[in-house]
């Protein structure tokens, strides 16, 4: 009789932490799909200000030179929480991204 209410204890117990896994793993899967978004954002703003940077009008404007070398941190901090939830990356939008990135440098 014991076995039995153990048994089905342990049943209980496997099914509530089989729910709790499932509902952390979504979790994760959400933040993953943030943080890149989050990155890919950054990115694409870092290129337009560096796009903006390289016009006549603004070349050699310090704000813009400050603002480029901020945005850098920022994707750089970026980069390292992402590297822990890297699942959701789109990488061909990324590659796009860098190789902008490298024809304007």
């Amino acid at each position: 009789m014991n076995l039995y209410i153990i048994l089905t204890i342990s049943a209980i117990a496997n099914m509530l932490l089989s729910w709790y896994v499932v509902r952390l793993l979504r979790k994760f899967l959400f933040i993953s799909e943030s943080i890149a978004d989050l990155y890919l954002t950054a990115k694409a703003f870092q290129v337009f200000v560096k796009s903006l940077y390289s016009m006549d009008n603004y070349n050699g404007e310090p704000m813009i030179q400050e603002l480029i070398s901020r945005l850098r941190e920022v994707t750089e901090e970026i980069e390292i929480f992402r590297d822990v939830f890297e699942y959701s990356l789109d990488q061909q939008l990324e590659d796009e991204l860098n190789a902008t990135n490298e024809e304007e440098a």
